[in-house]
């Protein structure tokens, strides 16, 4: 007697419906994933004390380690404060809804016939939206830093173009070298805005095809072999799901120091 092997789909499953919206199993996932974090935070901030207990000492400890992590990328703790909403939500409930996918019942448990539990990080629209947050969120975090001209400045370079013409005060030689070096700095700026839209690809779909082919590989296994066999593979999952948050928190914290740092030309103006 053969078991039936279930594999995945691309596109997650509707479980049940509310009016026209269409309820997945990824979004049960989210869902759950938000209510844990919901609740956890809750009783910590009941549990909040000069005396710590277990709770408030476990949670001081995570976070004094991420701080830790995070200032070595941006180098500056007052950086890391004002990221640390952003970017530790991120790593937090990527870690979270990665290890949910690996609870008993996730893939069998079925309502009609789809699964009513699936990991969240399996549809492509969530790990999207969370791309564009990272990347929509460094250059907002841009603006208000360094200022919208600034960091629009490294885009779209055109002050350098008309800022070389005056090089033929010096020389024709001077000028045209001037106007060529602008002209080369100018569609650097324009494949940077081709790059943003790479980061937003990359990471939706790194997220995306690592859970998700860690999905099939659960299912296949657990369909073909004995209950004991697909432990070494479940522990390798929660491996992968502590190393993709940490990926992604990690890129995104890096978007969000490089874009709220000033251009060296423009710091140098400014000293001047």
């Amino acid at each position: 007697m053969s078991a039936e092997i279930h594999i995945p789909t691309l596109a997650p499953e509707a479980v049940f419906h509310i009016g026209n919206l269409n309820i997945t199993n990824t979004m049960v996932n989210a869902w759950l994933a938000i209510v844990i974090f919901l609740i956890l935070g809750i009783f910590i901030k009941r549990s909040i004390s000069l005396k710590p207990g277990k709770l408030q000492n476990a949670s001081e400890f995570f976070l004094d380690t991420l701080l830790g992590y995070f200032d070595q990328v941006t180098g500056d703790r007052k950086k890391t404060i004002r990221f640390l909403p952003i970017v530790g939500a991120i790593f937090f409930f990527i870690l979270l809804s990665n290890w949910l996918g690996l609870l008993p019942g996730t893939g069998s448990i079925t309502v009609g016939h789809n699964m009513l539990l699936r990991p969240a990080n399996t549809d492509l629209n969530l790990t999207l939206a969370m791309a564009l947050v990272s990347v929509i969120g460094s250059h907002l975090y841009a603006f208000a830093t360094i200022g919208v001209f600034t960091h629009l400045g490294k885009f779209v370079q055109i002050k350098n173009v008309f800022k070389s013409f005056k090089k033929f005060k010096n020389g024709i030689g001077e000028g045209f070298i001037a106007v060529f070096a602008a002209i080369i700095e100018f569609g650097v700026g324009l494949i940077e805005i081709v790059s943003e839209v790479a980061k937003v690809v990359s990471l939706s779909l790194r997220l995306f095809g690592n859970i998700f082919a860690g999905e099939i590989l659960i299912s296949v296994i657990s369909a073909l072999v004995a209950a004991f066999v697909p432990t070494p593979f479940m522990l390798l999952e929660i491996l992968v799901g502590v190393i993709q948050a940490t990926v992604f928190a990690m890129l995104t914290l890096v978007y969000m120091t490089v874009a709220t740092s000033v251009p060296h030309g423009d710091e140098e103006e400014a000293h001047h």
